[in-house]
């Protein structure tokens, strides 16, 4: 379902500059004059944060500086919806070019590629607790460009990373301290309001320098106690000395205070609207009517906003469409008219809340329409509406806002709806994970329910639990039951049983079986995009296996982007099809596309517990961090990865964890710590398990493939050329063709290492046909520098031999031509085995210094400048001048030289 236009736009839009709110040009200088990444705007309610940061947008547009605005609400949680709030406001700020048509948009790369100077506002970022936003909101402020900056107000201290933004100098934080109004300021701001009130016919006396003083230090110069102290001072005229003896301290029970003096002194009719429609979060004058029926809503709001008593602006009345104005209450001054309705009134609370449902529900709008029901304690008419609209949203995907709203609901009333009931729990599984629902499934009584309809719905869901929960044979038989129980009466539960079954088959390596039921999935699921998302994402799996990588990219693609109506960029979906596109777009070698996609998808893939969803993420992590040069980020990936397999009880999960840290010490060319790991995820029955089952995660990463990668690199070469034959055999008998590609690369290695330098050449060459037909690019280059040497002296060989070989093949294929100039591009200057035997070694006598030693031992494990620069608490430079030294001292001509020569010396393992 698209996101509501009215409310989308509300959210684009700030607050309206008022003419008696204080210009606030300290904090306006100092932000203008840093070039932080990030500025924290952090404060309690009341110390106007909003108004400070609208200010800023208003000073930063008038310097000419592309600025957007984004309020979030706790919807944002969903990262779909936040991101297509995102790019609707990365659009206006006109520094991008939109793709024309349907085409996709990327917030976040948009943002990143761009140079001129921008400036991106989030307000109320307190709500967003979702790990996938924040997430992808680090990326945002790590990638932006070097006049960008993203301006962030929240009452609490967001999971940024903000200790490593402020120890680079990248944030400026305004805190309480620097919003609390100055004495001067709060000068300013009681002039303005004596203004304002002789513009509107009322008298307010205006205060002396020794009450001015003493106010302000009563309140601290809490902005809200102030502003709600010249609306209580415009009621007390001459009693002003001894209001403000009244009270002290500048706690929440000073605005309390005020804001019941306040609303003692409105009229009734004031005082009654305020009340009621105190539980809008945005009010505009037909909502208002409904909650206020005997009452000319309009013309209250109008008289309030002529007066600036209460309302902040959220849109403004352009006249240009249907939508009049709107506003919100000050949030301080709202929570206080809640807790007054609910102590004054607490029978009204149900009433005005089902009124509001009410006018949604009329208007179209069924999502806060239910929200009213449930926060009204209208339990009953919130599953009416459930009822109707339940399954609509659970086609959708919207799986985590019925999670929330089933969670609201008493179990006993559920269960009186048993098909809602079910509905709740697919909404669990794919919010909370198998386990959850399978205990919730088997407490409902569904799956022994008398209701046929019921009973067969509940044992559609078992097959999917248990193959989350990694058992697949028991997935399969429970499948086969439950297709023949079909049909069930709910067309999403039998679809989804199809594509699981699918799933299934295809992990016990029938594909001919999975492909007939996947069609028959295509062909029932109708209107249903999560249903459409799961069909394209196992057809995409299944290209993939079979080496098709640029159809799997285009469905994969097509699914994350069909779980949403609109789309903005490719962080729609669930985990289920994100990881995986993740995955095409990793092999490809975009890997900011990857990292940028994993930030939306991998919390959501630990989440729901996907095992194969899991490792395939957090490997790929580990991947990017281990190539950027972040050696401790790759690590801490893979021990986060193993936790997690402990913490659900999924062995095949820490075994992976174990598997992909034994190639990443291969790589850094600690062969004995290489060898441990490897052996501590050796786990027979585990490995046996997946020789029979065709698992996605273990596709190119398995026990038989990773020993005898080790033998090539420190072992027995010709044995590892044994093991590899017979899984080549066995790989391209079922298909899997990727497999066999993989398995063709560690060949081609194995026979470089045992001295037969042609043949490598031959079989490294065919590898290179066949991926640069799809593009393959990460399965070779992952096997780091010895692939990348190989790639070298193919190249190397094809132009010495010219126009016979391999020469004619590369003249003859410019696809094949073209791929290996960007492979050697990635690869980058090698000094190839010879090269480093050539060497003569040290010609000084000046040995090198420890710090240096350590130097290389860190480069040679692989990290960057960067990553050495922190881990030995020196600055970039001070590691470059290292460098210098070593390669000078070793006459070594590039990085990878002198990690050679020192081996060859022993100074290093």
């Amino acid at each position: 379902m698209p996101t509501s236009p009215r409310i989308l736009e509300t959210k684009l839009t700030p607050p309206v500059f008022l003419a008696t709110q204080v210009l606030r040009s300290a904090i306006h200088e100092q932000i203008s004059g840093s070039a932080a990444r990030l500025v924290l705007v952090r404060a309690p309610a009341g110390f106007g944060k909003t108004t400070a940061m609208a200010q800023l947008r208003e000073h930063m547009d008038a310097q000419g500086i592309a600025t957007a605005w984004l309020t979030l609400d706790r919807a944002d949680n969903d990262v779909s919806r936040f991101l297509g709030g995102l790019a609707e406001a990365v659009q206006r700020l006109g520094i991008v070019e939109v793709p024309a048509g349907p085409a996709p948009f990327d917030a976040v790369a948009a943002l990143a590629a761009h140079d001129s100077p921008f400036t991106l506002f989030l307000d109320d970022f307190e709500v967003v607790q979702e790990r996938a936003v924040l997430g992808v909101v680090r990326e945002l402020i790590d990638y932006l460009p070097r006049r960008g900056q993203i301006v962030l107000g929240s009452r609490s201290l967001p999971d940024l990373g903000l200790g490593r933004l402020r120890a680079r100098g990248q944030l400026v934080e305004i805190d309480t301290d620097r919003l609390r109004f100055s004495l001067e300021e709060a000068r300013d701001f009681f002039g303005l309001r004596q203004a304002q009130a002789s513009r509107s016919m009322h008298q307010q006396q205006a205060l002396n320098a020794d009450l001015l003083s003493r106010l302000h230090s009563k309140t601290e110069g809490w902005p809200a106690a102030l502003w709600l102290a010249s609306l209580a001072l415009e009621r007390h005229g001459t009693e002003t000395t001894g209001f403000i003896d009244r009270f002290s301290g500048s706690d929440r029970a000073v605005a309390d205070y005020l804001a019941e003096d306040v609303l003692a002194h409105q009229p009734t009719e004031i005082r009654e609207f305020l009340l009621r429609t105190s539980i809008l979060r945005q009010l505009d004058a037909s909502v208002c009517q409904a909650l206020n029926p005997h009452a000319d809503s309009a013309a209250i709001l109008d008289r309030l906003a002529a007066a600036n008593l209460f309302l902040t602006p959220v849109r403004v009345d352009s006249g240009s469409s249907e939508e009049g104005p709107a506003w919100r209450y000050h949030s301080l001054f709202a929570d206080f008219l809640r807790a007054q309705l609910a102590r004054e009134r607490p029978q009204e609370l149900a009433r005005l809340h089902l009124a509001a449902s009410g006018w949604y529900e009329s208007r179209g709008r069924p999502v806060p329409a239910i929200d009213h029901a449930i926060e009204g304690g209208d339990h009953p008419h919130a599953l009416a509406l459930l009822e109707q609209f339940a399954e609509q949203f659970l086609e959708q995907g919207r799986m985590r806002m019925l999670a929330r709203w089933f969670a609201a609901i008493p179990q006993p009333l559920l269960r009186e709806r048993p098909m809602l009931q079910l509905i709740a729990l697919w909404a669990i599984c794919f919010t909370h994970g198998p386990w959850d629902a399978m205990r919730m499934l088997q407490e409902s009584g569904s799956l022994d329910s008398p209701v046929p309809q019921v009973r067969s719905n509940a044992h559609t869901l078992i097959p999917l639990l248990l193959a989350m929960q990694d058992k697949h044979d028991d997935a399969y038989e429970a499948g086969r039951q439950s297709l023949a129980r079909l049909p069930t009466g709910l067309a999403f539960a039998e679809v989804v049983l199809l594509n699981v079954m699918a799933h299934i088959l295809a992990v016990r390596g029938d594909p001919h079986e999975a492909q007939r039921l996947l069609e028959a999935a295509r062909r029932e699921q109708g209107n249903s995009t999560f249903n459409r998302m799961y069909t394209e994402s196992l057809a995409g799996l299944f290209d993939l296996h079979e080496g098709r990588l640029r159809q799997a990219t285009a469905r994969l693609r097509m699914a994350v982007d069909s779980t949403h109506a609109v789309t903005y960029n490719h962080s729609h979906g669930n985990a289920w099809a994100g990881v995986l596109y993740a995955g095409a777009v990793y092999e490809t070698h975009q890997l900011l596309q990857a990292e940028h996609l994993l930030n939306a998808y991998l919390p959501l893939a630990r989440d729901v517990g996907l095992p194969d969803h899991m490792i395939l993420s957090h490997v790929m992590r580990s991947r990017i961090a281990f190539h950027a040069g972040d050696i401790d980020a790759a690590f801490q990936a893979l021990t986060e990865l193993e936790y997690v397999g402990h913490q659900r009880q999924l062995p095949r999960v820490v075994s992976a964890a174990k598997l992909e840290r034994s190639r990443m010490l291969l790589l850094q060319g600690n062969g004995p710590a290489s060898r441990d790991e490897l052996r501590r995820a050796d786990d027979p029955q585990l490995w046996e398990r997946e020789r029979r089952q065709q698992l996605p995660a273990h596709d190119l990463d398995y026990f038989a493939l990773a020993q005898a990668r080790w033998e090539i690199a420190f072992g027995d070469a010709r044995a590892a050329l044994a093991t590899l034959d017979a899984e080549l055999h066995a790989a391209l008998g079922s298909n899997r063709n990727r497999r066999a590609l993989k398995l063709r690369v560690l060949r081609a290695l194995a026979l470089q290492r045992t001295g037969e330098t042609q043949a490598a050449l031959d079989e490294i060459g065919a590898v290179l046909q066949t991926a640069s037909q799809e593009g393959f690019v990460r399965l070779i280059l992952d096997e780091g520098p010895a692939a990348g040497a190989l790639v070298h002296r193919y190249a190397n060989a094809a132009r010495a031999q010219g126009d016979s070989g391999a020469g004619k093949a590369l003249g003859s294929d410019p696809i094949l031509a073209d791929y290996l100039q960007r492979l050697l591009q990635i690869v980058g200057p090698i000094a190839l085995p010879a090269e480093a035997e050539a060497s003569p070694g040290p010609t000084s006598t000046e040995p090198l210094t420890l710090k240096e030693i350590r130097v290389l031992q860190l480069l040679a494990e692989g990290y960057s400048n960067n990553a050495m620069a922190e881990k030995l608490f020196v600055s970039d430079s001070t590691v470059r001048t290292h460098l210098r030294n070593i390669n000078t001292k070793l006459d070594a001509r590039s990085r990878t030289q002198a990690v050679a020569i020192a081996r060859k010396l022993g100074m290093i393992r």
